[in-house]
């Protein structure tokens, strides 16, 4: 893979907006959120899904109404629910992955992966995204040759507590720590659920996670890709329906982090 360089400055493999540039990137996002999406670039939207009924509906009309109809795949994980009724009522096309967890979800994902699309946005079922970020995404990386992927930073800004708070704030405080300083791939959120990657990235992944770890492998798989990881701030909604994320998961992703620094 050939990498162009010199278009965007960055710390060895990864740029963060800082706070400093808030005001810079609300004047920025204003102007983009209202453009015409009708140009946007072939984008296909994955969503992994368990028992998401009362949230799934509302992301994906979120994401329609932004993105003018994007196609959009959910990776349900034999959900008891609704969720699947849900998301192709709403245009989704659904799979059904194989094993259980998150990361397996994604694998699903990598297989099933629309051919012409030209960037990935990966997103939770559960509401707590907006949509509305992802055209600004999508444009830095087409500004932006070096920069493979675009994560929403959840504490940067935007942050409500009500969304993200208490023990499960605290012990991604800790984990973005100790990725950063473990695996030098420099994130303030390395755990968010809201990114947009290049396609040619995205197939060319072999995943091995199985859980909620799979952020901390797709950071490393793009930063060894050869590309920049750049973040925005943004809004951070609470979740409609069950949290899924516990603090056993905790130690799964610490693993993670453990595991990709050997290689």
């Amino acid at each position: 893979m050939q990498v162009r360089k010199g278009s965007l400055p960055c710390v060895p493999s990864t740029q963060v907006i800082t706070t400093s540039l808030v005001e810079e990137e609300k004047r920025v996002s204003v102007q983009l959120r209202n453009t015409d999406l009708q140009c946007v670039p072939s984008t296909q939207v994955v969503i992994a899904a368990l028992n998401e009924e009362k949230g799934i509906g509302l992301t994906m009309s979120e994401l329609n109404k932004t993105l003018k109809n994007p196609r959009i795949l959910v990776v349900d994980g034999k959900s008891t629910d609704r969720t699947v009724e849900e998301a192709k009522s709403m245009g989704a096309d659904v799979v059904v992955q194989d094993g259980v967890g998150k990361g397996d979800a994604l694998a699903k994902a990598v297989e099933n992966l629309d051919s012409a699309c030209d960037y990935v946005t990966i997103t939770d079922a559960d509401y707590t995204y907006p949509a509305e970020y992802v055209p600004e995404m999508i444009h830095i990386l087409e500004e932006n040759p070096d920069v493979g992927m675009v994560c929403g930073n959840r504490f940067n800004g935007y942050l409500d507590l009500k969304g993200l708070n208490g023990i499960f704030y605290l012990g991604n405080r800790l984990i973005a720590f100790t990725h950063n300083f473990l695996n030098g791939v420099q994130l303030a959120d390395p755990l968010t659920g809201l990114r947009v990657v290049r396609a040619e990235i995205f197939r060319n992944w072999k995943v091995k996670s199985k859980g909620f770890d799979v952020e901390v492998e797709l950071n490393h798989h793009v930063e060894r890709s050869g590309f920049c990881i750049v973040e925005i701030p943004i809004e951070y909604r609470e979740r409609l329906g069950e949290k899924k994320l516990g603090v056993r998961h905790g130690a799964e992703i610490l693993r993670r982090i453990m595991l990709e620094a050997t290689y």
